[in-house]
């Protein structure tokens, strides 16, 4: 791992050496070690989220948070956590039923007879449901490429790629990928092109439904990840939208092929992927409708 110095780091960030120094020391950078008096910090470390001020929570992030407190069972947080991590994981390939995701959900067991479950399967729908725990408790923090890696170090944490010493979890790949037939980033230009992404639509004081879109598709068409940019994308795509007052929306099995079309037309027709999110975001609109929660 590459390291830097408090004054690199504070240079890097914009802040003064003296508040690099003393998140070091309050343990709120990840990786920051005391070389005698000096400190070292991971050249990809990231500073801690700045409070700030928040504007109006809206009424679904406030009561996601709220049913998520109470552990609620039937209520939108609880319908959330299934239906995103059942269709998110399907889409991947997970062969888990809507049903048994239900079932590890409600009662963080698994019973299946008669069939043959792959254990990944199961660690990642435990897993996805954290991740989606994470995106409710962040909402409103700017997406980081810290928070983007946290995600992916939870959905894949105690999965057999985990014990791959090549696939680093929670860090960028290690080897070229594709998706659908086409060419990826370079594994050494993926932080290059994650920072800029994330630089030119953080600096959007108010981010439209074709801006989550946009950041969504570039970010899959980098595909940082040796496995699991879908998924991880996905969330940010619910994080983003519940950030900015957007109705979020599932992609489900149903949209799946508009879903892929979408993302491969997108540069060209916009149309395909923001019809088809919509679509997913009317299905979504039924469910608030249902549980009278405004939007």
């Amino acid at each position: 791992m590459e390291y830097i110095s408090v004054t690199e780091f504070a240079g890097k960030h914009g802040i003064p050496e003296r508040t690099a120094r003393n998140y070091c020391a309050a343990g709120k950078i990840d990786g920051a070690i005391l070389v005698g008096k000096t400190w070292s910090i991971p050249a990809d470390a990231e500073p801690p989220a700045r409070k700030k001020r928040e504007g109006k929570i809206t009424p679904l992030l406030a009561v996601l948070r709220e049913q998520k407190s109470m552990g609620l069972k039937g209520g939108i947080y609880h319908r959330t956590q299934i239906d995103l991590t059942y269709n998110s994981n399907h889409i991947e390939g997970s062969r888990l039923t809507h049903d048994q995701t239900r079932y590890i959900f409600e009662t963080n067991t698994i019973g299946i007879e008669g069939e043959s479950i792959k254990v990944d399967d199961i660690i990642e729908t435990v897993n996805h449901f954290r991740c989606i725990d994470l995106i409710i408790d962040r909402a409103q923090e700017p997406l980081t490429e810290s928070l983007i890696k946290d995600l992916h170090a939870i959905l894949k944490s105690g999965t057999a790629d985990s014990r791959k010493v090549w696939f680093a979890v929670g860090e960028y790949k290690r080897f070229p990928n594709e998706v659908g037939g086409n060419e990826t980033t370079a594994p050494e230009d993926v932080k290059r092109e994650i920072k800029a992404l994330l630089k030119e639509y953080n600096v959007k004081k108010k981010k439209s439904f074709d801006d989550v879109l946009d950041l969504h598709q570039r970010f899959e068409a980098i595909h940082p990840f040796q496995d699991g940019n879908g998924r991880v994308g996905r969330l940010v795509m619910f994080k983003e939208c519940l950030a900015n007052g957007i109705v979020p929306f599932i992609i489900t099995d149903e949209l799946k092929m508009f879903y892929y079309r979408g993302l491969q037309q997108w540069p060209a027709i916009r149309e395909y992927l923001r019809d088809t999110c919509l679509t997913a975001q009317d299905n979504y609109k039924a469910l608030l409708d249902y549980y009278r929660i405004k939007y």
